[in-house]
């Protein structure tokens, strides 16, 4: 018998959208994903999006998706120590689940729309994404 990872053994079931939930079924993790994917980096500018996570649940959340392999951060200043957040490939990954909601989410609820982001996207694939996201 094959011995269980860290990770396996604190599956409930071996269900992937169970699986998936539990990474990142919270009501805030994929909206964290979604600004990340829109090019907001920084912790400052993920709290003062629009639906106003709270400052200990963000920074549980980024915790939580580093762990996961979802995000990584990096350093950008020194004094006092701040950092900027980036989806890994594998957070990237979850544009297309994003693209989806969104999509299903302005057919069957009334009044919702994508939101795009006000702010300059550095990055190329952010660009294309925020159109719909």
């Amino acid at each position: 018998m094959k011995p269980k990872t860290k990770a396996a053994s604190h599956r409930r079931s071996p269900c992937a959208v169970a699986c998936t939930l539990d990474l990142i079924g919270d009501k805030w993790s994929l909206l964290v994903i979604r600004d990340l994917l829109q090019g907001i980096v920084t912790y400052g500018e993920l709290q003062s999006s629009r639906e106003r996570i709270p400052t200990n649940i963000l920074a549980d959340r980024l915790k939580k998706l580093e762990e996961a392999g979802l995000v990584s951060k990096s350093a950008y200043q020194e004094h006092p120590v701040r950092y900027s957040y980036a989806l890994t490939k594998k957070g990237e990954a979850l544009k297309d689940v994003l693209r989806a909601i969104v999509q299903w989410g302005r057919e069957y609820i009334p009044g919702t729309q994508a939101l795009n982001s006000a702010k300059t996207h550095r990055n190329p694939a952010t660009m294309r994404l925020h159109k719909s996201i």
